[in-house]
């Protein structure tokens, strides 16, 4: 899954439009609940460098609020990291370049939206 599929499947499974509060990374983009507000999702451009990966290339992922017992077991894996910019002991972030399967994306999205839902 890419960063366009991923952002309209949240779009159009949960309602939730983009929004976009920092003028200063135009392309990090975050998903919110409408009546709490509360991020379920976060869509950014990192460099891989920042990741533990080789080189300055830019890398999309998303940051997913997750269960802890998977945030131990899920790094390492092909695709995921610890989380980027976030709690890591709550948050993993996910590779958007096709090396984290979709089913997958899509397990972590629902139990984002449901761990930060009011």
């Amino acid at each position: 899954m890419n960063r366009t599929e991923l952002s309209e499947y949240i779009q159009n499974s949960y309602g939730a439009k983009p929004d976009f509060p920092w003028p200063k990374y135009p392309g990090n983009e975050v998903f919110r609940h409408g009546s709490n507000r509360k991020w379920f999702a976060i869509i950014m451009d990192v460099q891989k460098s920042k990741l533990g990966l080789p080189g300055d290339d830019v890398l999309q992922v998303v940051n997913f609020k997750c269960d802890p017992g998977l945030i131990g077991t899920l790094p390492g894996e092909k695709g995921f990291f610890p989380a980027y910019h976030m709690n890591k002991s709550s948050w993993i972030t996910v590779a958007l370049d096709g090396s984290a399967e979709d089913d997958m994306i899509k397990m972590l999205l629902d139990g984002s939206f449901a761990a930060t839902a009011p």
